[in-house]
């Protein structure tokens, strides 16, 4: 068993949560890797070398991620920190004009995947007194003219507070990371003058980092354009 510490990640092959990765692991982390893009996994894997794990599969299925926590503990020995970031947008926004059956596969993913990220890796992080880091939204933080997205991210921005104060009992810490714009495939056009993952992956190491006396319950972080 190695001392390096573990840290799992949902939506790990691109973006935020492949950045993420990188950062933790380049910080000496262990990093299992969770997503349906199994090829992009594969390469990431490959890069990160062993110190990281590709596990294919569907956040949106509960015993797809008991089994990667499982997998994860297996391989590593522990888990100590967990990562739900996997997410998506909307194609076509507003109530009139949307596509209900898009925002069942949102709502699908924003938060019944976090909520089974959470229900996995918690009875793990019980035993190491570990951490949680949830990717919630600035637009979970302000009212967006009709914005289903946004109400999502609301749900993330308030579960990530419930949780830190269940976490607290045991020693365990939650930390919502809330971005603004960040230029990854999210969007369907790219956003040069917005946030790159790798600033968003750099305030996850940070809350990751701290001391035990220490806990950083949210962190928000904004395009300076």
């Amino acid at each position: 068993m190695s001392d390096r510490k573990t840290l799992l990640i949902t939506g790990a092959s691109s973006g935020i949560g492949a950045a993420t990765a990188r950062a933790a692991a380049s910080a000496g982390w262990n990093v299992a890797l969770f997503a349906r893009s199994e090829d992009k996994l594969t390469a990431l894997q490959a890069e990160l070398g062993d110190t990281a794990l590709a596990i294919p599969g569907d956040a949106t299925h509960l015993l797809a991620q008991e089994d990667a926590v499982a997998r994860t503990v297996e391989h590593f020995g522990g888990l100590d920190a967990a990562f739900a970031n996997a997410g998506v947008g909307l194609d076509t926004p507003g109530t009139e004009a949307g596509d209900p059956d898009e925002w069942r596969r949102m709502i699908d993913l924003n938060i019944m995947a976090l909520l089974y990220t959470t229900r996995a890796a918690l009875p793990e992080l019980r035993k190491t007194k570990g951490h949680l880091l949830m990717t919630g939204s600035v637009a979970g933080k302000v009212h967006l003219p009709g914005s289903i997205y946004g109400a999502s991210k609301w749900f993330v921005q308030g579960y990530a507070g419930n949780m830190a104060q269940e976490m607290r009992d045991w020693g365990g810490r939650c930390t919502l990371i809330a971005p603004g714009m960040v230029d990854t495939p999210f969007f369907a056009d790219p956003k040069p003058d917005k946030l790159k993952p790798e600033d968003i992956a750099e305030a996850a190491l940070f809350a990751l980092t701290q001391p035990e006396r220490a806990n950083v319950p949210e962190i928000a972080v904004m395009p300076r354009s």
